[in-house]
């Protein structure tokens, strides 16, 4: 039987809606904002949540307190009967029953919800307990010391009904890693067999913040509680990898998580010149290129990239060329200007001397900008594409990388993975892709950027293909609008006030408001398509280890030296990789040949990393470059010179 706790109210100044209503209750009520009630009348039943809280005596005014007690403060303690108090509730509507007709809330008794209420007024009995179960357990209602299970409609967040996450809070705070890390364990246990495989691809943005996700972190036995009753394990994930660039040297890799127990699932991030044209709008902005400079780059992308190009097949050119690399195409570029300095031309076919050394000094401004993850040679390395596992998490570490940088990695993982799902070849049904700091990456303002187009793309069309995106930032208004507003799902942690004061938040009771100002970690307010209110919950702390924990357990190891370096990253693709062994063998060796080989090495995934690094030694890996000796040619006649 559920507690009884007042009746509902209607009065000439507060009357009651089809959509609010009004009830009054004791001192003792355990109720508060956020609390779920239920009001019973004879033809109808009506669920709603608080919004607003007030409380009353029988004053008409301060003053005639202020009489009564011969204005002494003191006097209340003294006073033969104590005043009456009420307390007067405002609700928003979550749901009725029947549907039809729609009227207003009629007068009933308030009844605190049990678990049944909570199911039914969240309107979770359409996805939970029923055949082919959707329901993923996102946290818990607690008020009135209740703890009835909230979940979220795997249709509705991870598509192909609705799809998309975002999350809302100040740093540090609002908990929003935490939050993403216990979803992605409950939607691994609990994602509906019938909704296919799923894998998750986040990208370290934030110091440490993901790179201990295979750790166990410290739980308290409130949190072992909550996780018993979601019935999530409370366990690390077992299944994650982890990519990282390297340093601008090119053999430590940027990350930290570099301490030796751990570096045997961290693997290079290495793009090379034709992975880089695939996605140049992403380093070259509308500063720097303009229609004829991207003219060019088409060209170079389309006719020359791959492709063998030369007198020998009829270009004008004084050498054969075969461009795969930086280097390659800086050879390609003083050939073609050589040809225009000899023929006294200030046209290469139909570009301009000017653009084309205008693009060749941007592209390769790209290897110093991307120093580490662009790479001269053709030897790179990528993620797992078309072998994407099963609730497997792949975690992409940008941390310490230029910005611009950063945008190239986010936009060449998201279009390949956009990709494999098209053409069903990625390896799962469902890719989760978590991106923290959109209002970085997705500003409400400013210029438009390839990485923004992208995430738009994702939101409002990426349902349709499994790929949802889980974002976060500390400001929702500074987010495009397009991109929050296409996720069916929305969280909030702790808010700041000044955020609350912008327009997006006008819909918000000024009490709700100010719960959301000082929300304690762990305490969330969800909104979720099946709810028509929002609601609050608590989740527990996800059970791997947090960022600056992992970083006093597992210290980062400094900067190694060359020889440690190749050492090091043999045995962490073989761990029977002797290291004295490795550092003797390329003892006095020219250091770009064994790069070059331990790169090699590094893309194959041998099985014996030494003696496949070993062949490559002794091997000569000669370019495929045939170049004939320099000579005269003539440069064709430009049909838009006159232009």
């Amino acid at each position: 039987m559920t507690q009884l706790i007042g009746r509902v109210v209607a009065t000439e100044r507060k009357p009651n809606t089809t959509h609010e209503f009004h009830f009054w209750t004791s001192l003792a009520a355990q109720i508060g904002i956020g609390s779920i009630v239920r009001v019973v009348a004879e033809a109808q039943t009506v669920y709603g949540v608080v919004v607003e809280g007030f409380s009353y005596t029988d004053l008409m005014s301060p003053l005639h307190d202020y009489i009564g007690a011969d204005a002494d403060p003191e006097a209340e303690a003294h006073a033969p009967s104590a005043r009456p108090e009420i307390r007067l509730y405002s609700a928003a509507v979550l749901r009725r029953e029947p549907e039809e007709p729609v009227q207003p809330v009629p007068m009933g008794a308030v009844h605190l919800a049990d678990d049944s209420d909570v199911v039914v007024g969240l309107r979770m009995d359409s996805y939970v307990g029923v055949e082919n179960e959707t329901g993923i357990p996102l946290g818990l209602y607690t008020s009135g010391g209740l703890e009835a299970r909230v979940y979220l409609d795997a249709d509705f967040l991870l598509g192909p009904e609705a799809a998309h996450l975002n999350i809302t809070g100040v740093s540090g705070l609002a908990t929003k890693t935490s939050l993403v890390e216990f979803l992605l364990a409950s939607v691994f246990e609990h994602m509906p067999e019938n909704k296919g495989s799923v894998a998750a691809v986040c990208f370290n943005v934030k110091g440490s913040d993901l790179l201990f996700l295979d750790q166990p972190g410290e739980l308290d036995e409130s949190d072992l509680h909550m996780y018993g009753l979601l019935k999530v394990p409370a366990e690390p994930f077992d299944n994650v990898r982890y990519f990282a660039p390297y340093r601008a040297d090119g053999w430590n890799l940027n990350t930290l998580r570099t301490h030796a127990e751990l570096m045997s699932n961290v693997r290079p991030l290495r793009w090379g010149l034709k992975e880089v044209l695939q996605f140049s709008e992403v380093l070259l902005t509308r500063d720097d290129l303009d229609a004829k400079a991207d003219a060019l780059v088409d060209f170079i992308r389309d006719r020359v990239l791959d492709q063998r190009f030369g007198p020998d097949s009829g270009h004008a050119v004084m050498r054969n060329h075969l461009v795969r690399t930086f280097r390659d195409l800086e050879d390609w570029f003083d050939d073609v200007l050589a040809c225009c300095e000899q023929s006294g031309s200030d046209r290469w076919m139909t570009h301009h001397t000017a653009t084309v050394r205008k693009v060749r000094n941007r592209l390769n401004g790209i290897v110093s900008r991307a120093h580490g993850l662009v790479v001269n040679d053709d030897a790179v390395s990528d993620l797992p594409w078309g072998d994407f596992e099963d609730r497997a998490v792949y975690v992409v570490d940008v941390a310490n990388v230029e910005p611009e940088a950063q945008d190239l990695v986010f936009a060449r993982v998201v279009s390949k993975l956009r990709e494999g799902l098209e053409s069903g070849t990625l390896g799962v049904k469902h890719v989760i892709v978590f991106a923290d700091e959109l209002n970085k990456y997705a500003p409400s303002d400013g210029p438009e950027t390839y990485v923004r187009k992208m995430l738009l793309d994702i939101s409002e069309r990426g349902r349709y293909l499994g790929l949802v995106l889980f974002g976060a930032q500390q400001f929702r208004s500074q987010v495009h609008r397009r991109v929050v507003g296409n996720c069916g799902s929305a969280i909030y942690g702790r808010m700041d006030m000044d955020e609350l004061a912008t327009p997006g938040y006008s819909v918000l009771s000024p009490a709700t408001k100010t719960k959301l100002a000082s929300l304690p970690k762990g305490d969330l307010m969800v909104r979720h398509p099946h709810f028509t209110q929002p609601v609050f919950i608590r989740f527990p702390k996800p059970a791997v280890m947090r960022g600056r924990d992992g970083i006093e357990l597992f210290a980062p190891r400094q900067e190694l030296p060359f020889e440690d370096a190749i050492a090091q990253g043999l045995k962490r693709l073989d761990d029977r990789v002797p290291l004295n062994e490795v550092k003797d063998l390329i003892a006095g060796r020219d250091r770009a040949e064994v790069l070059q080989a331990f790169h090699h090495t590094e893309r194959g995934q041998p099985d014996d990393a030494l003696a496949f690094f070993r062949s490559r030694l002794k091997k000569k890996i000669a370019s495929e470059v045939v170049e004939t000796p320099r000579r005269p040619v003539a440069v064709p006649e430009d049909p838009y010179a006159g232009d």
